[in-house]
């Protein structure tokens, strides 16, 4: 079912551009007031049909299809794998709690809380997700009795517009309002944005760090996610084959375009040999000093990255970067760096195969190379270890300004949720303010809920003041 404003695309003026999301927005407010929010049953039939508008097999396949043929980034197989597995999972995760109405009661402290709608809700999507993205959002909207209006990358508004349309459908197929779905018509501009994140309730950006900034400048509660730049640590003790399997699992799935994928390893020195060989067995390519600057003068141009190797499959980017002799059979491309160097591109997100690989002179070594990397780009996001020693797990944690740190996991596939960890399933990772975002966990449902408080009194609990004060007192007096 498609959305009416489609035919208003291209109005041209900030006034009719104005008068475009008014529309928008006021359709959304209708569908709110449609939308029994009481009832989380229904909420949660909803909720489901959502989910099943993507992750029907024949549907996630075209979509699929359609992202890759409009943007021209990832492969086909991986999106059909994460329009399913993300879907999947975070239905599991919403079905299991409450938002609407009564969702927590605690009789001894004379707390009840009622979950409630935040409104209105502008979500800024990436070309790198253009339908798992919005539906994760969506899931999440719904869940809490709200509406969504799609702001997606121009570059993605095709497969978006079709996966806004198939989650119309499943609302009109079970009777509830299609207008809590929209999607911002083509041109998508950046004035027609930033009127959208103006005017709704809640803005929830993921992308671009411009697209973050623009969220959080826009005068609506906002919430932005960070930058990824993934460094992972191979730690002396880490069982090597295990952990290569995992990084090439990781690194290759859609082509790298995960915010999660590996960046940079930082291997210690005492494995360092036996670590490479069993990156090699896994896929991994190891690049000489010629081929190094081959690709540093090719992914980069002009300082950005170059959207013509981006994302492409391992045998285009050595075909076309001109990698050497069994380059074309790799799964990955590791390029080392003797030394770490802020200034190098290399140091960066590079939103393709290529994996930066770094020696570390020993434990602490590595752990300084991690916080040197996120400095660069990424910090707060995430960083991994492989390692039989949790001790050192524990003091990565413990010294790196990360929001996560998983332990001997593929990363991309741990680090948005998984079903063998806590972390809640999402494509949207805020960094707190590490990485300039105001939440530090994954986006999840309970950034799309209000929550009112009916407070009733109990016995009173009143420490004295010696309880409090007693201790300081007593060492440092009172005056």
């Amino acid at each position: 079912m498609s959305n009416p404003t489609h035919s208003a695309a291209g109005a041209g003026t900030l006034d009719d551009e104005s008068t475009l999301v008014d529309q928008l927005v006021s359709r959304g407010r209708r569908a709110m007031k449609e939308f029994p929010r009481a009832e989380q049953g229904r909420v949660d039939e909803v909720v489901t049909a959502i989910a099943w508008s993507l992750y029907q097999p024949e549907r996630a396949r075209r979509l699929a299809e359609i992202a890759v043929a409009d943007t021209g980034i990832g492969n086909v197989h991986d999106k059909i794998t994460k329009n399913q597995r993300k879907t999947f999972g975070t239905l599991r995760d919403l079905m299991r709690v409450r938002t609407v109405g009564i969702i927590e009661s605690d009789s001894e402290r004379g707390i009840v809380k009622y979950g409630k709608p935040v409104g209105v809700v502008a979500a800024i999507t990436p070309s790198t997700n253009p339908s798992a993205t919005p539906v994760n959002k969506t899931m999440m909207a719904l869940k809490g009795g709200n509406a969504i209006i799609i702001a997606p990358s121009p570059s993605g508004w095709n497969s978006t517009n079709a996966t806004v349309d198939m989650m119309r459908e499943a609302l009109q197929r079970v009777e509830a309002p299609v207008d809590l779905v929209q999607i911002l018509p083509q041109p998508v501009s950046r004035s027609l944005t930033r009127l959208l994140m103006q005017k709704c309730d809640l803005v929830v950006a993921t992308g671009s760090q411009n697209n973050v900034r623009g969220a959080y400048s826009s005068g609506t509660p906002a919430i932005g996610v960070g930058a990824g730049n993934v460094p992972v640590v191979i730690d002396s003790s880490a069982d090597l084959d295990d952990a290569a399997q995992k990084i090439c699992a990781s690194k290759i799935f859609d082509n790298s375009t995960s915010c999660s994928s590996e960046n940079a390893l930082v291997i210690l020195d005492d494995i360092y040999e036996d670590a490479v060989d069993a990156l090699k067995r896994a896929g991994g390519y190891l690049t000489h000093t010629d081929e190094r600057d081959r690709i540093a003068r090719q992914l980069w141009t002009d300082g950005k990255l170059n959207r013509n190797l981006i994302a492409t499959d391992a045998d285009v980017f050595a075909g076309k970067v001109g990698l050497g002799d069994g380059s074309g059979s790799a799964r990955f491309f590791m390029v080392e760096e003797e030394s770490f160097d802020p200034e190098s591109s290399f140091a960066d997100e590079k939103l393709s195969l290529v994996l930066t690989v770094y020696r570390a002179r020993d434990f602490r070594h590595a752990v300084e190379l991690v916080a040197r990397i996120l400095a660069v780009q990424g910090l707060g996001h995430s960083c991994g270890i492989h390692t039989a020693n949790m001790a050192h797990a524990r003091k990565l944690a413990e010294d790196i300004d990360v929001v996560r740190v998983l332990v001997n996991q593929a990363h991309t596939f741990g680090n948005g949720g998984s079903f063998d960890n806590a972390l809640n399933f999402t494509l949207s990772m805020g960094c707190g303010t590490w990485g300039g975002n105001s939440i530090s966990e994954n986006l999840n449902y309970r950034h799309f809920i209000n929550i009112t408080h009916l407070v009733t009194t109990f016995a009173e609990d009143k420490p004295t003041e010696e309880d409090l004060f007693g201790a300081y007192i007593a060492k440092y007096g009172r005056d």
